[in-house]
């Protein structure tokens, strides 16, 4: 008897879960945006600072066979690290200027 009654009081608190948020305003879709941005130039630099680490370490590994007179093969081509720079927000956007009113024909 209790399950039958727990069965319409979940259905109702299913249809209140599916409810509609309101649509964000502009300034939080540029503030959305701009997080994005941020995240994605975050992970540019991580890229190159990861890229640059593994240089180090080949380098050092290679240093280190040499010393050992162990034979060491040639160097892979690989792309070389490419610096991302810092990071610069993108500039807000100016609004569209208002259409001029048409002139009345005489």
């Amino acid at each position: 008897m209790k399950r039958l009654l727990s069965i319409p009081l979940l259905l109702m608190l299913g249809g209140l879960a599916v409810a509609k948020l309101p649509a964000p305003s502009d300034e939080a879709k540029a503030k959305a945006a701009e997080a994005a941005a941020k995240a994605a130039h975050g992970d540019k630099v991580a890229a190159f600072q990861l890229c640059k680490s593994m240089d180090r370490v080949a380098a050092a590994y290679r240093a280190d066979a040499k010393k050992a007179g162990k034979e060491v093969p040639p160097p892979v081509d690989t792309p070389a690290c490419a610096d991302p720079g810092p990071f610069v927000a993108a500039a807000p956007a100016a609004p569209a200027p208002a259409p001029a009113a048409p002139t009345p024909k005489k």
